[in-house]
């Protein structure tokens, strides 16, 4: 492992005009970000994909040990079994395991225990968190911040894929192991969050309870 420092070269500085521009455009672009249900079969390029990918994998990690590990999958059969598993677990989520107030909360979004979109999206990305790994792939040491490192890589794969111009939906099954075997990971992974990636079906809808986000000054307090 090198204590070497090398030089930043690549960071470009624009004039507060500039960035503000960039901000307030960012911030229009990911505000149209939804989370959709109703996939098209359409097919994606792999190499879009793999882009967003390494985008995620450039994310901020505990002693830049990168945590994670992302299984992308397209083909139709694991894609299959991913969805049978899950309806089955959420049969027993939605009938008895949870409460009545959690199953109010999911109302205004219209879920159910029906999951057509893990067959139909063109790819479901299973993330993996790592409780031991490094930068080589013969590191056995631990790892430092698992959970906030892949949560910023997550977020990351995300935004990207919105940036390509993909639509996504995250998922978090419990219980989660079953994505481990099924992606046959080693035991010192954990399945993170499933995100089920592609086009929008021509009839996609999104729940009017999802577009409201809380203003600026319910989210955020300055200390000027």
């Amino acid at each position: 492992m090198s204590d070497k420092h090398i030089p930043l070269t690549d960071h470009i500085e624009y004039t507060p005009e500039q960035m503000l521009s960039r901000a307030t455009e960012f911030n229009i672009n990911v505000r149209r970000r939804h989370s959709i249900r109703t996939f098209s079969d359409r097919k994606v390029d792999k190499a879009i994909i793999e882009q967003c990918i390494l985008a995620a994998g450039s994310a901020p990690s505990g002693a830049n040990h990168q945590p994670w590990h992302f299984v992308a999958i397209s083909e139709q059969s694991m894609k299959d079994q991913i969805r049978k598993t899950v309806e089955h677990h959420e049969h027993a989520f939605y009938s008895r395991k949870a409460g009545e107030e959690w199953l109010e909360a999911l109302k205004p979004l219209g879920t159910n225990e029906q999951k057509p979109y893990l067959s139909i999206a063109p790819w479901l990305i299973a993330v993996f968190s790592q409780k031991t790994g490094g930068i080589a792939e013969t590191d056995s040491r631990n790892n430092y911040y698992v959970h906030e490192s892949v949560g910023i890589a997550t977020g990351m794969l995300i935004t990207a894929l919105h940036h390509a111009g993909l639509v996504t939906l995250t998922h978090t099954p419990k219980p989660m192991q079953f994505l481990a075997d099924i992606c046959e990971r080693p035991d010192n992974e954990r399945a993170f969050m499933l995100i089920i990636a592609g086009y929008p079906a021509e009839d996609a809808t999104v729940p009017e309870h999802a577009t409201i986000k809380k203003p600026l000054g319910q989210i955020a307090s300055f200390v000027e």
